[in-house]
């Protein structure tokens, strides 16, 4: 007998030996692993649709805060990401009662070293349970002031007067002082204005006058208070205080300051050199 043929027919042997492991593998774990990633994308995309649905079917709703929608959406959707990552490792072969009990081991291990993150969504409850401010309000909070976009299980995303997106731990937002300035419908729309001693105080002050009776934008009551406010070296401030609704206390303000530099430079009232706003 030849020895090549024999040494040919071990080689024939073996190679078969090899691909026959070689599909069984494939079989085995490649379908294993197009499972666990069919699982991945399609445990995405439900927790997207979770989060959308939720938002959808109970934003349009009177009765529940969005903020509160927003909220439930996000904790919603990270609820069924974990329960995908779970079923991922279980269509690979893992154990999930053997990696429940690591991921408790590990949750306690994670919780001591992420102490920071874990505040943030204990603060993300606190938010939504008490509510300082709602979606849409104007807020200032860890230095930050702008208008509210979402609170999330995270962090709170606030949106400032020049459009700059900005996203801020939950944390930092509940450790802090929080001025909610949409909370009330009226507010005071406060302008100082600087003259010079030489003027008559009392006809500066009826010119003030004036002016605020003809903004229509000023309430009637509370009554405005017009008051010499302080005397420093070179000026008296005058102190103009009126209450007007939320939305236009800006406009309010800014219309004050101009009609009254207006009203004191027709009536010749001075200013301590080029006029003075002081706010």
């Amino acid at each position: 007998m030849n020895p090549m043929n024999i040494d040919q027919t071990k080689l024939e042997r073996q190679l078969n030996q090899a691909f026959d492991t070689g599909i069984s593998v494939v079989t085995t774990y490649g379908l294993k692993v197009l499972g666990a990633v069919i699982i991945l994308i399609v445990g995405w995309l439900i927790a997207g649709f979770v989060n959308r649905t939720i938002v959808k079917a109970f934003s349009k709703s009177k009765r529940i805060d969005y903020t509160v929608v927003v909220f439930t959406a996000s904790l919603a959707k990270y609820a069924v990401l974990v329960f995908t990552v779970i079923a991922v490792l279980s269509s690979v072969g893992v154990q999930t009662a053997s990696f429940v009990a690591v991921l408790g081991a590990m949750g306690l291990a994670l919780g001591l070293a992420l102490q920071g993150t874990l505040s943030h969504l204990a603060s993300g409850f606190m938010l939504v349970i008490f509510r300082p401010f709602k979606v849409g309000d104007t807020v200032e909070a860890a230095g930050v002031t702008g208008s509210v976009r979402s609170i999330t299980i995270f962090t709170t995303e606030l949106s400032t007067a020049d459009n700059v997106r900005v996203v801020v731990p939950n944390g930092a937002v509940w450790g802090g002082i929080i001025k909610n300035y949409s909370a009330y419908a009226e507010r005071r729309a406060d302008v100082e204005i600087a003259i010079s001693h030489n003027n008559d105080i009392e006809k500066a002050l009826d010119i003030a006058r004036t002016v605020i009776a003809a903004e229509e934008r000023i309430d009637k009551a509370p009554a405005p208070s017009i008051t010499v406010a302080r005397l420093t070296e070179s000026a008296v401030i005058i102190s103009v205080q009126a209450w007007t609704r939320n939305s236009t206390v800006a406009e309010v303000r800014a219309a004050l300051n101009r009609a009254i530099k207006d009203a004191f430079t027709a009536n010749d009232v001075l200013f301590p050199g080029p006029p003075t706003l002081i706010r």
